[in-house]
């Protein structure tokens, strides 16, 4: 007799889909931020990020993440900072609101938009032949920041060690974990995710971190 162990299912409502899409947005910022600093990031954040971002037809909201709030905890601690109650890192906030930013740059831009999407799902096919967090799959996310993200007007200045930052593979990382940011923070707008509720509505925000605790 086999047994499995139960998907950890997060309560199903607005607020808590918006919290677990932010939180997303925010572990990206939070692993450029380690990367830039360190070359160095966390296993499981990262594998969360990365295949989320490779998988363009999810089957549910669920598998997003992987089906598991944990897989977003390093994100889900950002965003209690965000509401105040640990303390924050600037620079990993300065990171989250500016991918908020170019989200909504990038919502305006159908072309763009058609042109991510394709560029994506050439990617996903690489990432089923190699593994989603080859090289060879990482190198092409950050082209795909990088054709596209990367030419707005706003840009995401990372900070970090110089001679870490020009390590082999190092820039192709951090975009990636950019672009990763980018899908999440489309996901947060898909849930009805707006900046103005993050400053308005802070209350339901920590009742949905409470209930992702």
């Amino acid at each position: 007799m086999t047994t499995t162990t139960p998907i950890h299912r997060a309560p199903d409502n607005p607020a808590t889909r918006q919290a677990l899409a932010l939180a997303g947005v925010f572990q990206a910022a939070s692993l450029v931020d380690e990367l830039a600093r360190t070359g160095q990031v966390d296993q499981r954040a990262w594998d969360t990020l990365i295949q989320a971002t490779v998988d363009t037809n999810p089957e549910s909201f669920e598998a997003i993440y992987g089906g598991h709030p944990n897989n977003l905890r390093r994100g889900l601690d950002m965003l209690e900072a965000l509401v105040g109650r640990k303390e924050a890192n600037p620079v990993v906030l300065r990171y989250g609101f500016s991918l908020l930013l170019l989200m909504n740059q990038l919502r305006k831009n159908n072309n763009m938009m058609d042109q991510l999407g394709d560029k994506l799902s050439h990617v996903q096919h690489q990432a089923e032949h190699f593994g989603s967090t080859h090289e060879n799959v990482i190198a092409s996310l950050g082209e795909a920041y990088q054709e596209s993200i990367s030419t707005f007007k706003t840009r995401i200045v990372v900070q970090g060690d110089p001679s870490m930052l020009q390590s082999r593979m190092m820039p192709e990382r951090v975009r990636a974990c950019l672009m990763a940011g980018i899908r999440f923070a489309l996901l947060w707008h898909q849930q009805g995710g707006r900046r103005w509720k993050l400053i308005f509505q802070r209350k339901a925000l920590r009742r949905a971190l409470d209930d992702l605790s």
